[in-house]
Formats: C-alpha cells, sequence, structure tokens
C-alpha cells in the first residue's frame, strides 16, 4: 500500500508548497523553541525573570515563527521581550521532548546593545557569573555549563 500511495504522489507532482501542507495535514508536528547562553563581555550568562514559568530566573528563548531562522528567531525574541539586541553565533545543542512534541535548539551569542524595557513576558534581567547564579531548571544549568566550557576550550567542540 505505501510504494503505491508512494507513487500516486510522485505522478500528482505537486509544487512544493502544496506538498508541504499536504504533509502537515498527515503527520505529527513538533514545536520548535529555541534557547540562548548569551554572553557579555565578562562571560556572564545573560537570564531573565520569566513571568510564567515555574523558576522564575531562567534562560532567554522562545518559538520559531514560519520560514524563520532558530538564530533570527531566537534574536527577535530577545528583542521583543526585552529590548536588548544580541547576536546568536553558534548552535550548541538539540534535544528534543517526546512527551511534549518539542525540539529545542539552544545557541550561543552575544549581547550587542540596546536598553532592557520590561515586558508582559519578563520583568528584569541580569548578567550572572557561575557564583552568582540563581536556581535555575537542571537542564538549563547543564547547558550553561556546556556553553562556558567551549568558551574556555574553544578546540574541543
Amino acid at each position: 500500500m505505501k510504494s503505491f500511495l508512494a507513487k500516486v504522489w510522485k505522478w500528482l507532482n505537486l509544487p512544493k508548497g502544496v506538498q508541504l501542507s499536504v504533509m502537515r495535514l498527515f503527520q505529527n508536528q513538533f514545536l520548535i523553541g529555541v534557547t540562548g547562553i548569551i554572553l557579555n563581555e565578562k562571560n556572564e550568562v545573560l537570564l531573565f525573570m520569566h513571568t510564567y514559568r515555574q523558576h522564575s530566573w531562567s534562560l532567554p528563548g522562545g518559538y520559531l515563527k514560519s520560514g524563520e531562522h532558530p538564530a533570527e528567531a531566537l534574536e527577535r525574541e530577545i528583542k521583543e521581550e526585552s529590548g536588548l539586541v544580541v547576536s546568536v553565533d553558534k548552535s550548541l545543542k538539540v534535544r528534543t521532548d517526546r512527551e511534549s512534541a518539542r525540539l529545542d535548539m539552544c545557541y550561543i551569542g552575544v549581547l550587542i546593545g540596546g536598553e532592557f524595557t520590561p515586558s508582559q513576558e519578563v520583568t528584569s534581567y541580569g548578567f550572572f557569573s557561575d557564583d552568582t547564579m540563581p536556581l535555575l531548571r537542571s537542564n538549563q544549568v547543564f547547558l550553561i555549563d556546556e556553553a562556558l566550557q567551549q568558551k574556555r576550550f574553544p578546540n574541543r567542540s
């Protein structure tokens, strides 16, 4: 049966946009999230105090919009939520959460500038070193450790 459907699909020769739309109707979809390890000139990590998360302090992030590159999505989310401007430079890690059908992509970047403006999602921000870091979820601590290790030993990644 599958080979018959594949032959019909090939025979129809639908435009790529139509093919993707049809596939989305019949495929399980993942939400694609982006998270950032954003560093300042002292290699301190940017954290946001989020209004909606169980742990109020956490890494900045958000979700991709259609047609958006993950690095652009992270830069956009940070700008929208805080007014801060960052440059996302390097992919760090990709992980999947099968229970929530979510794919998370983590990037490393740097602060360029901007002026912090609170939003509905973010009430405060800060840059934290290893010894001043607030309580975070363990998966975020892991990502921060990975990013800082890559900063210290760039040829190990």
